[in-house]
């Protein structure tokens, strides 16, 4: 029986906050729960917005937490930082091209934003082929005053899985996903095909990641098919939302590792209140990541995203 791999893969662009701890807790669970393999992966692929401070900061902050892991960090020598595997990116991008999957797009965020055009689950507008056929003088022409984006050409087809928490999904990519960005105009290749490719070439058997995510998950399997990479099991866990409803952000620093760790809060705690939250203990007491291991069960965890209450000092939840 082949040992299971899991992996936890922030990106560095700010504070942890209690939801990524959250997703992270539950991903560490999965793996440990069946005596697996952990695996660290900073995804600091956007130089803008992704600092070498934060990715210190969320290792420092899993130590405190006790969520440990086998490969990977800042410094790891076998799993790390997408920043340092972008050869590799390329290389996979070179194999689509080869294949006729890919096309320069020129349209601008405005232009798309701008259109009229259907919008993606997750909100996104949906891409109405505007570049794809465009003949190789118009191409030329485009390219001479604006540099493109890559996209990959998706089929007219419906893919399905299981989510461990959300249950049977499907989506049809041509109708519902469109063609997507796999490397951007400023040359960053893009979160789905870095995914992809980092989960495939690590070996990943299961994906633990917020619900958020949920809507990448079909382009991510047709990418994998593509690819010729396995696939692995996928568990979106819920999401943690502030007082007033809204998804935790690193922009507005709701509730992260640093004002949890400076209100004096200690790491059971947190951990607990998180298990509590998922539902696998049943009031909030505190505990240590470890000793939740053997209590794991995804039929215990909940479905339902959690409203926190307003004193992250308190961990206050309606």
């Amino acid at each position: 029986m082949s040992t299971a791999i899991g992996r936890f893969a922030p990106s560095p662009s700010g504070r942890m906050h209690l939801g990524n701890a959250f997703s992270c807790l539950l991903a560490w669970l999965s793996v440990r729960s069946v005596g697996g393999r952990m695996l660290l992966r900073i995804e600091d692929l956007d130089p803008e917005r992704c600092r070498p401070d934060y990715a210190r900061q969320v290792e420092d902050d899993l130590r405190w937490l006790g969520l440990d892991w086998d490969e990977g960090g800042v410094d790891g020598s076998t799993v790390c930082c997408q920043s340092r595997r972008r050869a590799i990116y390329a290389r996979y991008l070179d194999i689509l091209a080869d294949r006729g999957l890919l096309y320069p797009c020129f349209c601008t965020r405005g232009e798309l934003h701008a259109a009229s055009a259907p919008h993606a689950s997750d909100g996104t507008p949906l891409y109405p082929g505007t570049c794809r056929n465009l003949s190789p003088a118009e191409r030329a022409r485009r390219a001479a005053l604006r540099r493109p984006a890559l996209r990959v050409c998706v089929p007219d087809r419906e893919i399905s899985f299981t989510d461990r928490l959300q249950g049977p999904c499907r989506e049809n990519l041509a109708r519902d996903c469109g063609d997507f960005i796999l490397c951007r105009s400023d040359g960053v290749h893009a979160y789905q095909l870095a995914v992809v490719v980092d989960d495939g070439l690590m070996g990943v058997t299961q994906v633990v990641r917020g619900r958020d995510l949920l809507s990448s998950t079909p382009r991510q399997l047709w990418l994998q098919e593509v690819l010729g990479f396995s696939h692995p099991t996928y568990a979106h866990v819920p999401l943690l939302l502030s007082a007033d409803g809204r998804r935790l952000s690193k922009r507005d620093r709701d509730l992260d590792l640093g004002s949890v760790r400076a209100a004096g809060q200690t790491p059971e705690a947190v951990v607990g209140r998180l298990a509590f939250w998922a539902g696998l203990i049943d009031r909030p007491e505190s505990v240590s990541a470890r000793e939740l291991v053997d209590l794991f069960d995804w039929d215990r965890v909940r479905r339902e995203d959690v409203r926190l209450g307003q004193n992250p000092a308190l961990f206050e939840a309606p």
